[in-house]
């Protein structure tokens, strides 16, 4: 990071500052990774709730609520860290709610599906603001033209992170397993280990970076001004034509995203009769080839541009999709595996970064608000869809992952329509109006 950062930062940003921005990342990717994605999930679907036919649906209903209540407070929560400059001070709110709930579900067990239910909404709830409210320092350390390169940064060390505490996980479940012990007693100390270990790698984060926006004058009136200042933003939208297309974009690639992310582990189990070990190995790989992908891509990205990575990335997507449908044998499904960490990696990395890119430097916490509602709509969308697949088919998980394709086809539609160039001049435009 030291060669390029004279270049990629803003000229008051020191590189420790980026570090301690990016371990942000470090630190919750652990959760997503091991709650969402690779441990809890099956765990909720074969334990909790005794593998019954509509288990993976309530899974993916239990992340929707969640998502919903994203969606009606991250645009207010937006407004109201750019209003009063507390981007920090919400940040640390949330990880306590996300840490705290996260090691409460080592209290669920068979047949706890409410309790799971309760907690699961809660601890993503947590996460998914804080994720918002993070991404939203991006355009203040990064260079306009450096901000997928910063981003690749944040994501890169995002998925080192998850592959640390995952691998944490799995060195404690593979002992667990070779003493006899079944999931009810390793998967809740998992629980723990997340929780532990998101508290003590986002520590920096809150010691180190700064807090650079400046309280902006009225009345803070909270509910008011916040949702009129995300309902100027979407007066403006004819403005910022190409935001919000990219926003709408968002939606449905996103959609797909999601659903992966949160049935990884299911599928790899149900379709594949992956054991809990084969799991953990396969999502280790996955992060893997993440990490590498958003260091690359975030490089590629400020060479050739934000649409043209991100629309190679939704290509790999479609193709990722076909392999992992078409998969009978491990082989296939391992490579299938494989792409999915690098299309995961650039396909986030290059989203944030080109959000950063198009927005009006007074809203830049606000729009990444809009960005976190549209990424929680898909993940309403992407995942529901899946569940529901699945259990009208009465368990066809195949049937299921294949409808996740047409999500990446709608999103590389619409792309094709971004002009980021033309977007980025309005974002200054506005800037200089204001």
């Amino acid at each position: 990071m030291s060669k390029s950062a004279g270049t990629s930062l803003a000229p008051d940003v020191r590189p420790l500052e980026v570090w301690a921005w990016a371990m942000y990342d470090f630190a919750n990717s652990g959760y997503t990774t091991v709650v969402i994605t690779a441990i809890f999930n099956a765990y909720f679907v074969s334990v909790v709730a005794r593998n019954e036919t509509w288990a993976t649906f309530a899974w993916t209903a239990a992340l929707a609520v969640s998502y919903l209540l994203i969606m009606l407070t991250a645009p207010l929560i937006g407004a109201w860290a750019d209003a009063h400059a507390a981007k920090k001070r919400l940040l640390l709110i949330t990880t306590i709610g996300c840490v705290t709930f996260t090691a409460a579900l080592a209290l669920v067990g068979s047949g706890d599906l409410w309790l799971a239910v309760i907690l699961i909404v809660a601890s993503n709830y947590f996460y998914g603001s804080g994720e918002n409210l993070c991404a939203a320092f991006l355009p203040e350390l990064a260079r306009g033209e450096a901000l997928g390169r910063v981003s690749g940064w944040g994501w890169s060390l995002g998925y080192t992170g998850g592959l640390l505490t995952l691998g944490v996980c799995l060195a404690y479940v593979t002992w667990a397993q070779v003493g006899g012990a079944p999931a009810s007693q390793f998967v809740p100390v998992t629980m723990l280990i997340t929780a532990t270990l998101f508290a003590l790698a986002s520590a920096p984060t809150f010691l180190i970076l700064r807090e650079r926006a400046l309280p902006q004058p009225g009345r803070h009136d909270l509910i008011a001004e916040s949702f009129g200042r995300v309902l100027a933003t979407w007066r403006d939208a004819r403005r910022h034509r190409d935001l919000a297309r990219f926003l709408l974009c968002i939606v449905f690639y996103q959609a797909g995203i999601q659903a992966v992310i949160a049935l990884a582990a299911i599928y790899a189990e149900q379709a594949m009769g992956f054991t809990t070990r084969d799991t953990l190995v396969l999502i280790l790989l996955v992060n893997v080839a993440a990490a590498a992908g958003a260091f690359a891509f975030g490089h590629v990205q400020d060479r050739i541009g934000h649409v043209p990575t991100l629309a190679i990335t939704l290509i790999g997507w479609i193709i990722t999709i076909v392999l992992a449908w078409a998969a009978r044998e491990p082989g296939l499904f391992w490579v299938a595996a494989n792409l999915v960490g690098l299309c995961l990696g650039s396909s986030q990395s290059a989203g944030r970064a080109l959000i950063g890119y198009l927005s009006p430097r007074a809203k830049r916490a606000e729009c990444y608000g809009l960005w976190g509602l549209a990424v929680k709509l898909s993940a309403i969308l992407g995942p529901v869809t899946y569940g529901f697949a699945s259990w009208i088919s009465r368990g066809d998980h195949r049937f299921a992952i294949l409808t996740t394709a047409v999500y990446f086809v709608l999103g590389l539609a619409l792309l094709a329509g971004v002009d980021a160039e033309r977007g980025h001049r309005a974002a200054l435009a506005a800037g200089e109006d204001a």
